[in-house]
């Protein structure tokens, strides 16, 4: 039985929060850093008053490890794009840079000081113009059992982290360009020997490893890391990057709504 060579040198995982603002401390932004050797450790933030990562740390630190020579994978768990009703709503081209850029016109969470929710209060913003229904729903949402991106105020839900992650998502892009491979909007095989960025469900996961000494979050943040380094080592990761479709106009909406790595 021939077996798939790895396809990354390191794996990174990060459970994700949209609590807060981007200068903000937050205790439940954690990151797991695992390469092909090692299992996961966690990355503390570099040495400041802060205790914890802020976005804006975070997306720095991983523009600096994007941008090595190490062609590394890593797993957020936010959604990266929208359903595909919202962009009928909204009138807007089907192609994800473009969502992004229209995204953050309206929803700039990652300007100074500004919360998710003073956007959706219209304090800052304007949010009000590009709001989505909490029964919208993308197809591999719908497929993996997890809450619409729109779903905010309940247990489980992303729709916070989604709003304040999604600008970070360009800032990547505008740092690495073709380094980086967003997957799976620049197509649904990864390059050999680049970097990428993929969305996953820790939910999926989290139960396959011991938890040990760590909070929820950080359990997530390492189950991800842990999980895509077991699924490279297995040769697993080109099967889980090229899913299955009914059919070609299902696989066109799934490049722009995004999909969760292992949802079949």
């Amino acid at each position: 039985m021939v077996t798939n060579p790895p396809l990354f040198k390191r794996y990174i995982g990060i459970d994700y929060s949209g609590a807060r603002s981007v200068e903000c401390s937050l205790k439940g932004l954690r990151v797991y850093v695992a390469d092909r050797e090692s299992m996961p450790v966690e990355i503390p933030p570099p040495p400041s008053p802060r205790k914890y990562w802020t976005r804006r740390g975070l997306a720095a630190w991983l523009a600096e490890r994007l941008a090595e020579d190490v062609p590394t994978l890593v797993g957020i768990d936010h959604g990266f794009s929208f359903p595909l009703r919202y962009f009928e709503a909204h009138h807007l081209p089907l192609n994800w840079p473009v969502f992004l850029e229209d995204f953050c016109r309206h929803w700039p969470t990652d300007e100074p000081w500004t919360c998710v929710d003073f956007i959706r209060d219209g304090v800052v913003g304007n949010g009000l113009a590009r709001v989505g229904n909490a029964r919208w729903r993308r197809i591999t949402e719908t497929r993996v059992g997890a809450k619409s991106v729109f779903h905010f105020d309940v247990p489980g839900s992303v729709a916070k982290s989604t709003h304040a992650g999604l600008p970070w998502l360009r800032y990547l892009r505008a740092q690495l360009g073709q380094q980086l491979h967003f997957w799976p909007f620049d197509g649904w095989s990864i390059p050999s020997g680049r970097s990428a960025v993929l969305e996953v469900y820790p939910s999926s996961w989290s139960g396959r490893y011991p938890r040990e000494d760590r909070t929820p979050d950080q359990h997530d943040a390492y189950a991800v890391a842990a999980e895509l380094r077991r699924l490279d080592a297995a040769g697993s990761l080109p099967l889980l990057l090229n899913p299955e479709f009914r059919d070609a106009q299902e696989a066109a909406i799934a490049e722009l709504e995004g999909w969760i790595l292992g949802v079949v």
